[in-house]
């Protein structure tokens, strides 16, 4: 459990500020890609995404009890001496278990009965790098038990499991950026991951997958790439007049 909590604050606090300086600092500079969202980040809410991340770290750190357990009561095993080829298979189908997993659980968190535990990681319109844990604790023990059923239907390797958290912060780091990474690939493909999620929150439904479309397009629930075109519009529409008064109002008088 001590192991789970320095393992799980150091993904998100790492993956947060690295993301933070690319998509703040280095990207911009380089002229690589652009801001999804250009409204401004809403006051206090760095504080609250750090303070509700840092509930969500000691839940999946506190949790690793239960992967734990189900090795010790012996419901489930690691692999033994697994080849590099079979721990690479095995993560992808973590992978896409994971975009199975997240899919079901965020779309449960949208219905009557659970929304109210899907409200805070909403309260950040725009996102951040540090909005990708800041769950409420209920939505932290439903996300956080991505690995315990694969345990229990196959001996998967360690380095399998362990890649799941890794990969799961990396692409929710991306997705929370606020960030266009690749302005050229098509809105339906796995790099645009960030527009898709930036329009999820934006319009507060649909988009209910991460990295991968299949379970959207399965379902239909998948937003049209311009979704948030209205909003985005009308706050630059009101951003532009108020520049062109302020403008004026520093006029010299004639």
């Amino acid at each position: 459990m001590a192991w789970g909590l320095l393992f799980f604050g150091s993904l998100y606090l790492g993956f947060g500020a690295a993301m933070w300086f690319v998509t703040r600092k280095l990207l911009p500079a380089l002229g690589i890609g652009r801001v999804l969202d250009p409204r401004p980040v809403r006051a206090g809410q760095l504080r609250e995404e750090l303070t509700q991340s840092g509930v969500s770290v000691l839940i999946f750190g506190l949790g690793m009890v239960f992967p734990w357990g189900l090795l010790q009561l012996g419901w489930a095993k690691f692999a033994v001496d697994p080849s590099g080829w079979r721990i690479a298979a095995e993560i992808v189908v973590l992978a896409i278990w994971n975009d199975v997993h997240f899919w079901i659980n965020h779309r449960l968190l949208h219905t009557r009965p659970l929304r109210r535990f899907h409200g805070p990681h909403h309260r950040s319109m725009v996102c951040t790098p540090f909005s990708t844990y800041s769950f409420h604790p209920i939505e932290a023990a439903m996300l956080g038990n991505v690995i315990l059923p694969p345990m229990v239907v196959h001996d998967f390797s360690f380095w399998a499991l362990a890649s799941v958290p890794v990969f799961s912060l990396f692409f929710n780091a991306i997705g929370h950026a606020n960030y266009d990474f690749f302005t050229r690939v098509s809105y339906s493909h796995w790099f645009a991951a960030s527009r898709r999620h930036h329009l999820h929150h934006a319009c507060h439904s649909g988009n209910y997958g991460f990295q991968f479309t299949f379970m959207d397009r399965l379902f239909g629930t998948r937003l049209a790439g311009d979704a948030a075109d209205v909003q985005l519009a009308t706050f630059r529409a009101r951003q532009q007049r108020m520049d062109t008064a302020a403008a004026s109002s520093h006029a010299p008088l004639a």
